[in-house]
């Protein structure tokens, strides 16, 4: 049974965000948002901030996110189901139900992830016998990998062609693009998502494909790793790549390794560990250790855990208290990661993992170990540092267990570090009061003439999005939030559709203000693009024979940005520009 479609919309458009909040956290006006203190992590400086129209938060302390029925779901502790009832009612809004619904979302879904299946054994088939996949192939021994690990992983190959999965599947466009598989493109044709990539598909705990992860050849274009978007049959926060095949192994020995990537995972099942699974090109989060803790109690993190602890240490401590974990963590050799060791040296993997040392210990560890113990000098700033590393820490016990091994360490009395750790922690506080009374803004606004024209496509649509092209977008992420934006009728949709990075910078400018001139903004886009594309043609005509050839064109694009900073010549030269930016790109640059 679900609720109908046009009830949800009439929840939310009802819904006073606002008012929402309000129950929770106290809100005042800044601008065109509303700013509080955060309800999901302790603070004393505003750092939350809502979107009142948009029905959106953001919190530029502990970057929680998401719409008014995902407020209510944590702060009520509901599904998405139960949350729309308590808004409805709320509100004093009838909800209907339609009992076919149900039926009809299994249905869908089950076409969806057929979809899924015929995808990941043609792109398996296609690595394993496709003339193509060649260097693929040769990759992937370059790797350690022989066919019984391609098989056992369903490791595939997407081709170069734009559209050669698309054409094999012969699915509507609709089912290409709920799965992620496709996209319609700009010539209103199916165009596959994943090409020249070896691909790496992605399995809910049932062991149903949902997702991919696509890893580019050494020396192709793009960026190393493209992950599938969310979908209907994926959420990155909820999946965890390699959970099918590792559960068993997972409950039966109480511990989960959580690596970065799938390559890092295969070298631990190589290695005998068939115990590891990793985020999808996301960090870990409270959802993925609520989906651990169900299998194991205890979680080592085989990944860059001290600098995961310089920025999130107080989550980790908070996640083992919520959900009774013990978090650990990999003490690899200086210079290797999993993937290597576990080619090169199997038997030093297992190893590192037998000795993984709790969180807290590995941080000591490294903070010790970088500091210079031969002098009273370098002991007192190791002791110093590590004084700071422990403090973050929850329990006062553990905190005076650590304490003495600084003592010993150090060499200094482990009295004088108790009333050292406690002094700090005073002044600690009292800095964040002074914060807290000299600003009540947590942070500035993004700068940039890219990030205010998406800011204006946010808040002001009207005023920039005839204006805007893909051309103008030099950051790849400020790009990927653009297309988000074009590919979406409403921000939301733009938001959960978009990658994380670009979903996230979506989310934080949601909460802004859009105060700038788009006549300026549009100025400075324009300016730096023909910047880059003069740049581009003046390199190019270095190497060529015939240098001379180019003098016109870098010529006039000189003048005419020129006449961007003239009142009368500004919108044409504009127009001009960005016409034969776009041309420029198309014919390769």
């Amino acid at each position: 049974m679900g609720i109908l479609d046009e009830d949800i919309e009439q929840v939310r458009n009802a819904a006073d965000f606002v008012q929402i909040v309000s129950e929770v956290s106290q809100l005042r006006k800044v601008g065109r948002r509303w700013q509080g203190l955060c309800p999901f992590h302790a603070e004393k400086s505003p750092s939350f901030s809502v979107n009142a129209e948009e029905k959106l938060y953001y919190c530029f302390g502990c970057q929680a996110s998401g719409n008014v029925f995902r407020f209510v779901q944590e702060t009520q502790h509901l599904d998405f189901a139960g949350a729309v009832e308590w808004v409805a009612a709320k509100y004093g809004i009838t909800l209907r139900y339609d009992n076919e619904r149900g039926g009809r979302e299994r249905a869908r879904k089950q076409v969806l992830t057929e979809a899924m299946e015929r995808a990941v054994a043609w792109y398996h088939e296609r690595l394993l016998t496709g003339a193509d996949a060649g260097a693929a192939r040769g990759y992937l021994r370059s790797r350690g990998y022989d066919r019984d690990i391609v098989e056992r992983f369903r490791i595939g190959w997407a081709p170069e062609e734009w559209d050669a999965l698309a054409r094999t599947l012969r699915a509507p466009v609709d089912i290409l693009e709920e799965t992620g598989l496709g996209f319609t493109n700009r010539m209103g044709r199916p165009q596959d998502s994943f090409r020249g990539r070896v691909m790496f598909p992605i399995f809910d705990t049932a062991g149903k494909p949902v997702a991919f992860g696509g890893r580019i050849l050494p020396g192709g274009n793009g960026p190393k790793y493209k992950n599938s978007a969310e979908t209907k049959l994926y959420s990155k926060s909820r999946t965890l790549y390699a959970l099918n095949w590792a559960k068993e192994e997972v409950s039966r020995v109480d511990e989960v390794i959580v690596c970065e990537g799938y390559t890092d995972v295969i070298a631990f099942f190589s290695a005998g560990l068939p115990r590891a699974v990793a985020t999808c090109g996301t960090a870990l989060a409270d959802e993925h250790f609520r989906l651990l803790k169900n299998f194991a109690t205890r979680i080592v993190l085989a990944y860059d855990a001290d600098a995961a602890g310089q920025n999130a240490a107080s989550r980790f401590y908070e996640w083992e208290q919520k959900y009774e974990v013990d978090v650990a963590v990999l003490a690899l050799p200086p210079g290797s990661d999993p993937g290597d060791l576990g080619r090169d040296d199997p038997e030093a993997l297992v190893q590192a993992v037998k000795e993984a040392k709790p969180f807290l210990e590995f941080r000591l560890d490294c903070v010790l170990s970088r500091g210079d113990l031969r002098t009273a000098e370098g002991r007192a700033h190791a002791a110093e540092e590590a004084l700071a590393v422990i403090a973050e820490h929850p329990s006062e016990l553990l905190r005076d267990q650590y304490v003495m091994r600084v003592a010993d360490a150090c060499r200094i009395d482990s009295q004088r570090l108790r009333e050292h750790l406690a002094s700090a922690g005073n002044r600690r506080t009292s800095t964040r009061l002074n914060v807290d009374q000299r600003s009540q803004n947590p942070s500035r606004p993004l700068a940039g003439p890219e990030i205010q024209a998406l800011r204006l496509a946010v808040h002001r649509p009207e005023s920039v999005a005839h204006r805007l092209e893909e051309v103008l977008f030099a950051d790849e992420v400020h790009l990927a939030a653009f297309r988000a934006l074009c590919q979406a009728s409403r921000l939301e949709e733009a938001i959960s559709r978009a990658r994380p990075e670009a979903g996230a910078l979506l989310q934080r400018l949601a909460v802004e203000d859009a105060e700038a001139d788009p006549d300026d903004v549009m100025r400075l886009l324009v300016a730096g693009a023909s910047q880059r594309a003069i740049l581009r043609l003046q390199a190019q005509a270095r190497a060529s024979q015939t240098p001379t050839d180019y003098a016109p064109t870098i010529a006039w694009l000189k003048l005419t940005t020129e006449q961007l900073w003239q009142d009368e010549t500004s919108i044409g030269a504009a127009g001009q520009l960005v016409a034969w930016l776009v041309e420029f790109e198309k014919e390769g640059g």
